[in-house]
């Protein structure tokens, strides 16, 4: 029987980066995957494909809308080839997994293609495809099993007309109208792809605005602008029935005022979040405790109910990011090195891929009113920069949130081209305590996004904002 030091059930990017990081601090160290290609949900079938067919539908609709004005003129009809489009996404796929793979070689971690589950504390069986059985011995294990999507339990999900994320990344055709079920973060970016390649797409939200758990004032700009590209929402309906009639999908609710409403459509992406995935682990057998809503239990240093075995990613509480699951394999390693490392939970930022992109991190309004901490707002428009206007990306702002008293800033909250990228500045200014003051007193070369981020700590500090 092997043996090693730790061994980790799934290879997403909390696992592989968790099996990189023992590796590295000198632990003998051996993964599990129960797929073909490492790599997880993130790599195969969520953060890597989905912003592929972004930037892929982003340059169609660019080529079709904008070229012409940009003094580019292209003979003949633009058209669509979804195949290609999608095969593109798979190679992107293909490269990033075989990256991972060349990892776990450089960094001399074993793989074990199969399903891994519980024999006891300390040992794993390893099942693979051909049903042959394997069982290793580790002093620690990791579980980062990560997640699947959810589902309501009425909507049959027969993965051809009524599909998930993953379905929805390879589809045969462009739908002529997508229903989303969802308007959260996957739901959005899926929809926007699919609306800009032709499709007519149609939001159906549970809650009063859409990505609920941003800063109201995002909620509300994104809806704007995705309206101005024609997606249709309607908030506050609650879905109760998903019927499939041949290539027709009809799907009802009752609205805010109980009324029922019904949609028609040929797709409909159910995207109403994701659950913890523990199917299979066995965790019982290792005395591992799970909560009532299929989470892994874990205490402050993510260690599980039983003291050798840990827990990371979207298994266990907490918001479902790659980078949180990283920065959670990263800890675990580090502790079981004897190191003493730490993550503020409060600087994970969050983002949504649609353009506009959206992205924030740390408190937002609603969440300081509710605290009852006074704080005072700044606010830039994006159309205000000389950049915004080269390039047509007009739509958005920074908004900047400051303690009243101290100046610290407390939140960062920005809708704009590339605020995926620009709330790095923000995580950064907030790990050092940074105040509104600090950031507007930095240089940001000219002309770029990232001024729109000075002149909004410039407003935070009293109405100083430069450029409106």
């Amino acid at each position: 029987m092997s043996s090693y030091d730790v061994a980790i059930i799934g290879s997403g990017p909390g696992g592989y980066v968790a099996a990189i990081r023992c590796a590295q601090l000198g632990m003998k160290t051996a993964i599990i995957e129960k797929y073909s290609t490492l790599g997880g949900t993130c790599l195969n079938v969520g953060c890597i494909p989905s912003k592929a067919m972004l930037d892929s539908s982003h340059h169609y609709e660019d080529a079709v809308t904008h070229f012409e004005e940009h003094g580019i003129d292209i003979p003949g009809e633009i058209k669509v080839n979804l195949e290609k489009m999608i095969a593109r996404k798979q190679s992107v796929v293909d490269q990033t997994c075989n990256g991972v793979k060349f990892l776990m070689k450089k960094n001399n971690i074993t793989v074990y293609e199969g399903l891994g589950s519980f024999k006891d504390k300390t040992h794993i069986d390893i099942i693979n495809s051909d049903g042959e059985s394997e069982t290793i011995e580790a002093k620690n294990i990791i579980i980062a099993t990560g997640s699947k999507p959810s589902n309501l339990p009425f909507i049959e999900l027969d993965k051809e007309r009524v599909i998930t994320s993953t379905e929805a990344l390879k589809l045969k055709e462009i739908p002529k109208h997508m229903i989303v079920i969802g308007g959260g973060v996957i739901g959005l970016e899926l929809g926007q792809v699919y609306k800009r390649l032709g499709a007519e797409v149609t939001v159906i939200e549970f809650m009063d605005r859409i990505i609920p758990t941003m800063d109201a004032a995002l909620s509300k700009e994104l809806m704007k602008v995705m309206k101005k590209q024609k997606v249709k929402f309607n908030l506050s309906h609650k879905v109760k029935s998903v019927e499939r009639k041949g290539d027709e999908i009809i799907v009802k609710a009752d609205n805010k005022k109980g009324e029922e409403v019904e949609f028609k459509g040929d797709y409909c992406l159910v995207s109403v979040g994701r659950r913890p995935y523990t199917d299979g682990l066995n965790a019982e057998a290792a005395g591992v405790k799970i909560d009532g809503k299929g989470r892994v239990e874990v205490n402050e240093h993510l260690q599980t109910s039983t003291a050798n075995v840990y827990a990371i990613g979207d298994v266990i509480r907490g918001a479902m990011l790659a980078h949180k699951a990283e920065e959670e394999g990263t800890l675990v390693a580090e502790q079981l090195a004897g190191q003493k490392p730490h993550i503020d939970y409060n600087l994970i930022p969050g983002v949504v891929y649609t353009w506009p992109e959206v992205a924030a991190v740390g408190k937002t309004e609603e969440e300081l009113k509710e605290a009852g901490i006074e704080y005072k707002s700044g606010q830039f428009p994006m159309r205000a920069l000389g950049r915004s206007r080269a390039s047509m990306d007009l739509d958005g702002f920074v908004k900047i949130l400051a303690d009243k008293k101290t100046d610290e800033v407390l939140g960062v909250h920005m809708i704009g081209a590339r605020c995926a990228d620009l709330i790095a500045e923000a995580v950064t200014a907030m790990e050092f305590r940074a105040s509104a003051e600090d950031i507007s007193r930095m240089s940001h070369s000219h002309p770029t996004y990232a001024e729109a981020v000075k002149e909004a700590a410039l407003a935070a500090t009293g109405d100083r904002a430069l450029h409106i």
